[in-house]
């Protein structure tokens, strides 16, 4: 099929693309299915193009592609597809990444747990920021580095080769022999990364989980113009003086918001944060105390994206384990706290907490004085001698207006770094940026983590500065005015359902400054048994929130999101931010999240519709 008439398509393609495609942060759940993410949206894409069918009201009826943009969305499934097409490989065989590094450390990281040799060439540069020694040293890869001349035959190789090539057209691949993956980079864009014979299908997997985790999917509006740039030769130039000034008043408005007066760091979602931070605690460990284990203690219940991550990095580096922290019902986290560091200090090892205050998806705050002093509390090794000062890594995403950090703030004395996901209450749900800040104590730190986050290409883009810029200065209102509603909302379900258990901060917390705008609902239940009762509850759930997105298809969505600038999210945590949690510590509850925008009375009526038809 001539390449002309793809083109042709896409042209027609991108003058009547719906404005999800480009605005949503979290697509529509109810015409999305998890085992065939992907697959159903190229499916339906491709009976367009097999029609010539271009209009808006088709592209908006495809089944969503990817339910979270940071894992990919309609125009990163288009730009695959393109390229797909044009080289006559299979659509999961191209996968584009916002960052110019997170391909190959993805392919080095899978032939690192399968002991596979890697060669990387290239022509005349590599992306900026590569750096061979940290990579072989910190993250523990096995790579050597060949520079080719352009067109050259390339040698065979007993391992994986990889060809990086830096392009203003993105999606121009040239293929040839014994190359297993091609990488096209942009500065501006991001990358492409393109698999190559069928005998590398086996890697799909490991890369799309790498661009899940660490990273994130080449964002919408780089998509935009790289299709652009592709069927009309729109060159793609950043606005350099617009980025910085964005990216000083973000720095600004953060420094203002968490009350620190060291410089935050901005990412392009929560986990590339997250990772970043990781993997600088890392290297910080290895250059102070370069034979001593890491421990990263993390409550096995927390969001599914943080607790796998920190498991698979643990699964790169020789010395870094993962810790189980109870910290929600029973457990309390300070008491979990004092037991965990105290083996930890026994064990003369390097203890990194990751948790979230207030809970997910309890919703439960610890008492911070007592947190306070077990972080602070020195401790001593088995021979008696001090042992190494803890570093508490807290997201705060539920509650980021909370002052934790600042000048005689309660963790203002322990060695404290603060993060949150930016597509929640910084954004409004507009983008997926992800930022940290430090207090002084911890300032040292973020120099490492900063050198980490240049690693793996993963600074927040132009557009993600841009949202933040104008989002940010709103942000403390919106989260006051989205509390209102929720308490509002939490008070009507214990008037007229009592019986169900409601996971809320209490008024004297919210007085104290934490105002989240989700509460989780552990909803009465029956049965003979506790798998009858356990069955009966989940189907209880289900019925609820399909009740609630089908009355108020407008404003309640069935989606994971929260700090929504508009409207009324539903989810149920095991399904949904815990996806990859253990099975036993899964939560099969119904979590809610409301904004400072919504039809609150219609809200209410409907869910006394629930009560009455149980």
């Amino acid at each position: 099929m001539p390449i002309q008439q793809t083109i042709d398509f896409i042209t027609n393609v991108l003058k009547n693309i719906p404005e999800d495609w480009l605005k949503l942060t979290t697509h529509r759940l109810d015409i999305y299915n998890e085992k065939l993410a992907k697959t159903a949206f190229l499916e339906g894409f491709n009976s367009l193009f097999e029609n010539n069918s271009t209009n808006t009201k088709a592209l908006a009826n495809l089944p969503t592609a990817y339910d979270y943009i940071r894992l990919g969305h309609p125009l990163s499934c288009v730009l695959e597809w393109f390229v797909a097409k044009t080289q006559q490989l299979p659509n999961e065989n191209v996968i584009a990444f916002d960052s110019k590094t997170m391909p190959i450390l993805a392919i080095l990281r899978e032939n690192l747990l399968s002991n596979t040799k890697t060669r990387i060439l290239y022509t005349t540069a590599l992306p900026a920021n590569f750096d061979e020694k940290t990579l072989k040293t910190v993250y523990n890869f096995n790579f050597e580095i060949v520079k080719v001349k352009q067109g050259e035959a390339i040698p065979a190789f007993n391992g994986s080769t990889i060809f990086i090539q830096e392009k203003e057209h993105i999606t121009n691949f040239k293929l040839t022999n014994n190359i297993d993956f091609y990488v096209n980079t942009n500065t501006t864009l991001g990358s492409v990364l393109l698999i190559n014979e069928t005998k590398n299908t086996k890697y799909v997997a490991a890369i799309q989980h790498v661009r899940r985790r660490e990273s994130i999917a080449i964002t919408p509006e780089n998509c935009l113009l790289a299709l652009q740039n592709l069927v009309s030769g729109v060159k793609n130039k950043l606005d350099t003086d617009a980025f910085e000034q964005n990216k000083k008043s973000v720095n600004n408005l953060l420094q203002q918001i968490t009350g620190t007066t060291t410089k935050p760091l901005v990412a392009s979602s929560g986990l590339s944060m997250q990772y970043a931070i990781m993997m600088g605690l890392v290297a910080d460990a290895q250059q102070k105390h370069p034979k001593k284990a890491i421990k990263f203690v993390v409550p096995p219940n927390c969001y599914g994206g943080t607790n796998d991550q920190a498991r698979r990095v643990a699964a790169c580096i020789n010395n870094v384990a993962i810790v189980d922290l109870p910290v929600d019902g029973e457990n309390d986290m300070v008491n979990s706290l004092e037991t965990v560091l105290d083996k930890i200090a026994n064990e003369d090892a390097i203890a990194y907490i990751i948790a979230e205050i207030p809970t997910n998806p309890r919703v439960e705050v610890p008492n911070l004085e007592d947190l306070k002093a077990v972080l602070a509390k020195e401790r001593v090794t088995k021979t008696g001698a001090k042992a190494i000062g803890t570093v508490f890594i807290l997201d705060q995403t539920f509650c980021p207006n909370y002052l934790f950090l600042g000048e005689n703030k309660i963790l203002s004395t322990v060695k404290t770094i603060a993060y949150a996901s930016g597509s929640k209450f910084p954004s409004g749900g507009k983008c997926t940026a992800g930022y940290c800040v430090s207090n002084e104590n911890a300032s040292y730190l973020m120099q490492n983590i900063a050198k980490h986050l240049a690693i793996c290409n993963n600074e927040a883009t132009a557009f993600q500065y841009e949202v933040l810029a104008a989002q940010l200065p709103s942000m403390n209102k919106r989260i006051a005015d989205a509390y209102l509603n929720t308490r509002d909302f939490v008070n009507y379900i214990k008037a007229v359902l009592p019986k169900a258990k409601i996971n809320f901060v209490s008024e004297e917390l919210a007085k104290q400054g934490f105002m989240p705008s989700v509460f989780s609902l552990d909803l009465p239940t029956k049965g003979n048994s506790a798998a009858e009762k356990e069955t009966y509850k989940r189907a209880l759930n289900l019925k609820l929130i399909n009740l609630m997105i089908s009355r108020i298809p407008d404003e309640s969505k069935f989606c994971v999101s929260y700090g929504q600038l508009k409207g009324c999210y539903w989810t149920i945590p095991a399904t949904s931010t815990q996806g990859t949690t253990k099975e036993g510590d899964k939560d099969y509850i119904v979590r809610t999240s409301l904004s400072a925008k919504l039809d609150l009375e219609l809200h209410k009526k409907v869910f006394l519709e629930f009560v009455e038809s149980m």
